[in-house]
């Protein structure tokens, strides 16, 4: 029996090393596949025409969706800089999903809205519309008071209301760059098989924003911000575009992500009461179009910037990459035929099972062996080579993506010019790996044990005002 025990626990200790080798060998693909891409992607904008066609009347029209529950804090600022981007035609619509704080009136106040009765067709599912305000003052701008239904519930009520083939949806406290609509469109104009694109998420947090508008970059003093800088960094510019070079990109980011209206529409819309809405849209919509054995693409761009505000406090963090977790989960589960699946191509057969493998159990088995590892080393069952061999490769793995995307970063599009910041981002890129990715691993653990519970909890994160 002791033996037996003995051997087990070896087992689990190889295992657990196996696995931190294997991370470490996807973290490399995936960084040298965005590296690959991203500088293709640099050298296509050079002989990009996506300025000229600001101006065209030909240009595809947009609709941008803002799903608003209690947001006063933000959505005037968000309003102002949505209404004053460089795009020949859009119009923004304001979803108010049953606030109880000033988020509407602040809207009416501040717009001099009118209450606009007007037809609409119900394309997809959403709660009851109470009524539809429209301003003299700017007929693009479209608010919608409704009964409150979640955010997406929220997103298929701006659905129904909008007029235009493609619509964007970002939250109420993000800020998009003036072109970022012009370049994000862009895919959709020269490629009819496109159904969706992401564009890349950045942390406003310490940038100077005035009147809604972004006028200078610049990063916070707040180190639990600087870490989730350099986390959007890795994500964005290594997972995402690594993902979509090899066409299994599953996650657009529901603060900055474009779809085609009618591929939303066929698959129904968002799926009402699913934490996770943005992610389970997208997986619907690869299953759908490879059950039609319908061509398509989804897409990913590094250059239409949205700048969104990150949770400064850790209990606003646990909140977010909990439901973060819970929101993937109910995708995976939603979505389980199509792991392993040869009907669904590289979707069921590399990009869910990753999903799984790495993004569920994962942070069960990377918390069991840091659990497990020093145990077995004060128990004598493994050596200290094997010990710093894990520790070693579990840092150094993350390492190695985090200054990777900040070298992406730094050798293409460059938003932080100055010396001083690459240094500090430099320094996080490291610490990072000293605690927070632990961290984090954590809450997906909590999540994962709370699923049963929390799976239908949104959780409210404290709001400031974006500008400053």
């Amino acid at each position: 029996m002791k033996e037996f025990l003995y051997q087990s626990i070896v087992f689990a200790n190889d295992f657990s090393l196996i696995y931190i080798v294997l991370v470490n060998v996807v973290y490399f693909l995936q960084l040298t596949g965005a590296g690959f891409n991203l500088m293709s992607y640099i050298k296509s904008l050079r002989f990009s025409d996506y300025r000229r066609y600001i101006e065209s009347e030909n240009m595809i029209p947009i609709s941008l969706l803002v799903p608003a529950y209690n947001e006063a804090e933000t959505i005037l600022d968000n309003v102002k800089n949505l209404l004053s981007l460089n795009f020949p035609e859009y119009e923004v619509i304001v979803i108010n999903d049953g606030s109880t704080d000033k988020t509407l009136q602040l809207l009416i106040d501040e717009f001099e809205m009118i209450s606009f009765p007007e037809p609409y067709k119900r394309s997809v599912h959403s709660a009851e519309i109470r009524k539809i305000y429209r301003t003299p003052k700017n007929p693009r701008l479209i608010v919608v008071d409704k009964v409150n239904g979640g955010k997406a519930d929220a997103l298929n009520a701006g659905i129904n209301l909008s007029n235009y083939p493609v619509f964007v949806s970002i939250d109420a406290d993000s800020i998009l760059e003036k072109e970022s609509l012009s370049k994000i469109i862009m895919p959709f104009v020269s490629d009819h098989e496109v159904v969706a694109v992401g564009g890349i998420v950045r942390i406003a947090s310490g940038c100077t924003i005035k009147n809604g508008e972004l006028v200078d970059i610049g990063l916070s003093r707040k180190p639990l911000i600087m870490l989730q800088t350099v986390e959007y960094l890795r994500a964005f510019l290594t997972g995402r575009i690594g993902f979509a070079s090899i066409d299994i990109l599953m996650i657009i980011s529901g603060a900055f992500g474009a779809f085609s209206k009618n591929a939303a529409i066929d698959v129904g819309g968002y799926t009402v009461g699913c934490i996770g809405e943005d992610v389970e849209l997208v997986v619907k919509i690869h299953r759908s179009m490879l059950e039609k054995k319908q061509k398509y693409k989804v897409k990913f761009l590094a250059d239409p910037v949205c700048w969104t505000q990150p949770p400064d406090q850790l209990s606003d963090l646990k909140k977010q990459r909990k439901r973060w977790q819970i929101g993937l989960m109910n995708t995976l589960f939603m979505h389980k035929k199509m792991l392993f699946n040869p009907k669904y191509g590289r979707i069921g057969l590399l990009g869910l099972p990753y999903f799984w493998i790495f993004e569920f159990i994962g942070p069960l088995i990377e918390v069991f062996g840091f659990i497990l590892v020093p145990v077995s080393f004060f128990l004598g069952v493994v050596n200290i080579e094997f010990l710093l061999s894990f520790f070693a490769l579990a840092v150094l793995g993350g390492c190695i993506l985090s200054v990777g995307a900040l070298l992406l970063e730094e050798n293409t599009f460059k938003k932080y010019p100055s010396a001083s910041q690459v240094s500090r981002l430099l320094l996080y890129a490291v610490i990072d790996n000293f605690g927070y990715r632990h961290l984090n691993t954590i809450y997906k653990v909590m999540a994962i044990f709370s699923y049963k519970k929390s799976k239908h909890t949104w959780g409210q994160i404290t709001r400031k005002r974006l500008e400053t």
